[in-house]
């Protein structure tokens, strides 16, 4: 008798399998996520929404095995060596699917979400990555983990595969398994979207209730998400018109559209609080330096007794805000001033050469303008993007290797970036040149190692420890930097890049992306506090106007040192929500139009869901969807290299 019942499938002993791991991860992140982040209530609504992706991700996964269950021969089936080929490569399955998992959770651990965007972009940098793993992580023993577990689960799972893999197959029953190898993945993957996964008015429930693999296929296909086809819109007339209210100058080209480098006039008038007149600029972006690691924005753990100090001694911006949550959009904001696109920003895009960057604008002013990283500058395209913008480019590589006195595989120790910083510096005033340096710390990173001795918190010493050392080496280059003859010329401009976490119950959470920023010149910049919200997208505007150049008018930001003052608002974003504060008010842009809004409490930054306001609703839509349409239409080039 011809035993071909379909549940004895192999396939099938794979899918209630890889089911089993799908939930026990969603009921392990649940759990360590805690009843705050996930109250129980909204479990089983995760839950069910997790079995539907789970299921979709489990019908593409067995669909390979199918079309070979389908064609092989009977007798190759029930062959000894076809046996242990089957069982192997169950093995190799199982392993695939638990090392998913651990990964997914590791991943949650950092950022608090299934795998998205930056999962598909950390592909693309194996050494960075994949070396930061091997220096966080107890690697060797957690493959040999995953990998003993996998033989103990084929084991246990051996009699069923066996008899599963020896069943003879008839015509009807080889039929049926290719009309389930295309028809289900098909249906689930095209019935099945990412914005399912929303709804529950908890962000972290919302992730919860995804499967990482599909998550991670999704944010594959919409690494560059086209603005007009999946945002909402208004004429473009009436979007002109709301920039100009709102402080932004535009002017017609031959085609597109470009924002207005006017003259700067020296009869501005200003805030008292306005720096004096620098000859240079440093500033330094650190990495990932959260408002709430800060003392002089509240923290009270003591970790950063010289940003402290710099803030009390300078202009420090109360409330100033990160437009994204990873470097690449920092970096974007405070050297192009544009509200961020969605999908990839656009130092990772073609076609950001020769843009109306602060870096482009002083160098055709006859400043030196450098870019200096302690890492290595191909990572996210910062090599390629900010040389072709006028910068000259110095990162590890370029370092002397007197000069490192220690690195991990991020990047050099940052009193050694600021050393070689320095020395950039000193070129480019020697040079005869106004000069302006940006410089990209790293050290505030995983791994968090750095060298012992200098801080009370050996190495690797966690987020505390790296902040800590970032401070301290701060401290060290101001000091260094007292004893230079351009000192008294040069404003120092310190800020955080992103955050070190956005994770929230809402999908942007606005104490999330708040940052430090600080002036700080001794003879320049007297003691004050600017308490409007402001975002990274002014930082550039606001540099020019203190450095009494042109182009402050160029950019989406706006100097907020101008009087009359414009509105206060800022723009944060993940790699699809687009969001605009303004008025304790943050009104969301998502995928399929949609539109939401939440009123901010300003203390405790707690989200409520409230009806979306159509005036902010027009400025948001307006600020994004022009800037998108900018980058496309090549409009946010530099002035003589527009496109006409």
């Amino acid at each position: 008798m011809r035993q071909d019942r379909f549940r004895l499938d192999v396939p099938l002993i794979y899918g209630a399998f890889a089911l089993a791991v799908f939930t026990l991860t969603r009921l392990a992140l649940a759990l360590y996520a805690g009843r705050d982040a996930v109250p129980f209530a909204d479990w089983p609504a995760a839950f069910a929404k997790g079995l539907w992706f789970d299921l979709a991700v489990i019908c593409a996964l067995l669909a390979p095995l199918w079309f070979y269950d389908a064609l092989l021969p009977d007798r190759v089936r029930a062959s000894r060596v076809h046996r242990a080929l089957r069982l192997a490569g169950f093995l190799a399955a199982v392993v695939a699917l638990l090392f998913a998992a651990v990964a997914e959770i590791t991943f949650w651990i950092e950022f608090a979400a299934r795998f998205n965007f930056i999962a598909v972009d950390y592909l693309l940098y194996t050494h960075e990555v994949i070396g930061n793993i091997r220096e966080s992580y107890p690697v060797n023993w957690i493959l040999a983990g995953i990998f003993a577990a996998g033989l103990v689960v084929t084991l246990a799972l051996k009699p069923a595969i066996d008899r599963g893999g020896q069943v003879p197959l008839s015509r009807r029953s080889r039929l049926l398994r290719l009309a389930a190898a295309v028809a289900l993945p098909a249906v689930a993957l095209s019935v099945a979207r990412v914005e399912q996964m929303e709804g529950s008015g908890n962000a972290y429930a919302d992730e919860l209730a995804g499967n990482g693999l599909f998550t991670f296929v999704a944010a594959a296909r919409r690494n560059d998400l086209d603005y007009d086809r999946f945002y909402a819109t208004i004429e473009q007339d009436r979007a002109d018109h709301l920039l100009k209210t709102l402080g932004v100058e535009r002017k017609p080209l031959k085609r597109g559209s470009d924002i207005v480098n006017e003259e700067h006039e020296e009869t501005e008038e200003h805030l008292p609080m306005m720096p004096g007149k620098p000859r240079h600029v440093v500033m330094v972006t650190i990495e990932s330096m959260s408002a709430e690691f800060v003392g002089a924005y509240g923290a009270r753990q003591g970790l950063t007794p010289n940003l402290d100090r710099l803030a009390s001694e300078g202009l420090r911006f109360a409330n100033f805000y990160a437009t994204g949550t990873r470097t690449v959009r920092g970096l974007e904001a405070v050297s192009l001033g544009t509200p961020p696109v969605p999908g990839q920003a656009i130092p990772r895009r073609p076609g950001n050469e020769h843009l109306a960057t602060i870096g482009e604008l002083l160098e055709h002013q006859g400043f030196a303008t450098s870019f200096v990283y302690g890492g290595y500058g191909y990572f996210d395209n910062m090599n390629a993007y900010f040389d072709a913008n006028d910068y000259r480019v110095v990162d590890r590589t370029e370092f002397p290797r007197a000069s490192i006195v220690f690195e991990n595989v991020w990047g050099v120790a940052d009193e050694s970036l600021f050393a070689n910083a320095l020395e950039v510096i000193d070129a480019n005033v020697n040079s005869g040149k106004r000069s302006f340096v940006h410089v990209m710390t790293t050290s505030n990173h995983r791994p968090f190692t750095y060298p012992d001795g200098r801080i009370d918190i050996r190495s690797p010493g966690g987020r505390d420890g790296a902040v800590k050392y970032t401070d301290w080496a701060i401290g060290r280059f101001v000091e260094l930097a007292r004893a230079k003859p351009w000192f008294d010329d040069t404003l120092f401009v310190f800020l955080a890049d992103h955050c070190a976490a956005v994770a929230g119950k809402t999908a942007l959470p606005v104490a999330g992306y708040r940052i430090p920023l600080i002036l700080w010149a001794p003879k320049l910049v007297k003691p004050a506090v600017y308490e409007p919200v402001a975002s990274q997208v002014d930082l550039p505007p606001t540099l020019l106007d203190v450095l009494r150049v042109d182009g402050d008018d160029h950019f989406f930001g706006r100097s907020v040192m101008e009087l009359p003052t414009g509105p206060a608002r800022a723009f944060i974003s993940n790699y699809q929500s687009l969001g605009y504060y303004r008025d304790d008010t943050l009104v969301v842009l998502t995928p399929g139009r949609k539109v939401d809004a939440y009123r901010i409490d300003p203390k405790t930054f707690e989200a409520t869901r409230a009806a979306p306001p159509q005036a902010l609703v027009d400025e948001a839509v307006a600020y994004y969807q022009t800037a998108s349409r900018a980058f496309k239409q090549g409009a946010l080039k530099a002035p003589g290299y527009a496109l006409h």
